[in-house]
């Protein structure tokens, strides 16, 4: 009887363990991954191209394959007649993976859904004297623990008038760049939200052209909204005693602010 109980008390104490260790080994949720993939593109006929292929092949295949939220944005063209023209046409596309692993994976599962093959065949298949781009930057985004999921904006207005702020933030230092990290996480997220900034993310850049890096994206109804918003978050007094406290001096080096609408297919 005496080993009985033993035996009894050893399974007891088993099933606790379990019971606590494999909820995190094997039921935590998986990280997720921003992809953020820059179109470079020539002129005009390729910008079409590439939005009937995004349209009609791309997004719905990575709605298939259970990837909401997708994002397709251009750039605001300027209405100063004496600002020269870019150089070349940009189409940005968020992609917000639902694991870090699944970035490997996408390209296969694209391959093996027929639907995509056939609707995605003249850019699949585009000849190497007429492409559909000059080129694709990717830059890979780890969401910061402030907001680790995307948000699609509360927004009323046509998307012809909605202003996208794509805003880039480079350190001299990775210790820097952490640093600018922390800030976020530690009140300049709230500040964003208590004004109203409807954010779609904020995160870490893991892969890119420029690091040590971090990449948001906030939202408004129109340009003048835009305008006032950012207005009041200068003034406001939480980021100003944000913004004067020592250890968040000088946390980053350059920012790049980008100002996009989204195209009439978009998710966000």
């Amino acid at each position: 009887m005496k080993h009985k109980n033993l035996t009894l008390f050893a399974l007891c104490l088993m099933v606790l363990w379990l019971g606590n260790a494999l909820p995190a080994l094997s039921f935590a949720p998986q990280p997720a991954l921003y992809q953020l993939k820059v179109y470079h593109l020539k002129d005009g006929e390729q910008e079409a191209r590439l939005d009937r292929y995004l349209q009609n092949a791309y997004l719905p295949a990575l709605h298939r394959a259970g990837i909401d939220k997708v994002g397709v944005f251009k750039p605001i063209e300027s209405a100063d007649s004496s600002t020269p023209a870019p150089a070349e046409k940009l189409v940005y596309v968020f992609v917000p993976l639902n694991a870090a692993e699944q970035i490997l994976k996408l390209d296969q599962t694209l391959l093996k859904d027929k639907q995509y093959l056939a609707a995605g065949k003249e850019y699949i298949e585009a000849a190497h004297d007429n492409p559909f781009y000059n080129r694709i930057e990717t830059i890979l985004i780890d969401p910061f623990k402030g907001m680790p999921v995307v948000k699609k904006p509360n927004l009323k207005a046509a998307p012809g008038e909605r202003v996208y702020e794509l805003r880039s933030y480079e350190a001299a230092t990775e210790k820097l760049h952490q640093n600018k990290v922390a800030m976020f996480n530690n009140g300049e997220i709230e500040i964003f939200d208590k004004l109203g900034f409807n954010p779609v993310f904020y995160g870490r850049v893991v892969a890119g052209s420029k690091m040590p890096n971090l990449m948001y994206m906030t939202t408004f109804e129109n340009m003048a909204e835009r305008e006032a918003h950012w207005k009041a978050f200068g003034e406001d007094p939480d980021w100003k005693k944000l913004s004067a406290m020592p250890e968040y001096a000088h946390n980053f080096l350059r920012a790049d602010i980008h100002l996009l609408r989204p195209t009439a297919y978009s998710d966000l």
